[in-house]
């Protein structure tokens, strides 16, 4: 883990929180020294979350892959259907998982389940789901065949491939730091 946060800085929510896996209970953001005995189950829901930017570019994500899915499904299409079967399985699995991730969030399930490192689970979801999204979106726009629904599709789909990158940029601050070998001659 320490490897890891060396590159990656975590986002605001996990600061203070130990990301090993053991029997003790992780308190969370928010849990201070005043209150040692609190259970993870204490204040279950998190009434602020949905207010955070992390939550509003979550909604905004599952919003467009959701129009995405739907003008691509109620399109009237024959050729290709590899394509397209392909960008729907992509914006559906990618919406479930953003939505589980905003559930886990809300309901502050990182503090019961401490033996899954969650940062990390979540940036790599991040980063292979905007791939995916990525390669999806081009296929998709490429053998649109000007229909537009289609075409309305692929371009929900860029969109949300953008609200994704963006969501990676504004949470992670992924940064290149380089080892300084200061050695003692």
């Amino acid at each position: 883990m320490d490897n890891i946060s060396r590159f990656v800085q975590l986002p605001r929510i996990y600061e203070g929180r130990d990301c090993s896996c053991s029997s003790g209970s992780a308190l969370g953001p928010g849990a201070g020294a005043a209150q040692p005995s609190a259970s993870p189950l204490e204040g279950l829901l998190d009434p602020s979350y949905p207010r955070t930017q992390a939550a509003l570019l979550k909604v905004a994500q599952m919003v467009t892959l959701l129009i995405a899915f739907i003008c691509v499904r109620s399109s009237p299409w024959t050729k290709n259907y590899s394509a397209y079967s392909y960008f729907e399985v992509v914006t559906i699995c990618d919406l479930i998982m953003i939505l589980a991730f905003y559930l886990v969030h809300l309901f502050r399930f990182y503090r019961v389940l401490t033996c899954i490192s969650w940062p990390l689970s979540e940036l790599l979801h991040y980063l292979i789901g905007t791939l995916l999204l990525l390669i999806a979106s081009i296929v998709a726009a490429s053998k649109s065949y000007n229909q537009s629904g289609l075409v309305a599709g692929a371009i929900f789909g860029f969109m949300a491939t953008f609200l994704c990158m963006a969501s990676i940029w504004l949470s992670y601050k992924i940064s290149c730091v380089t080892q300084s070998t200061d050695a003692a001659i």
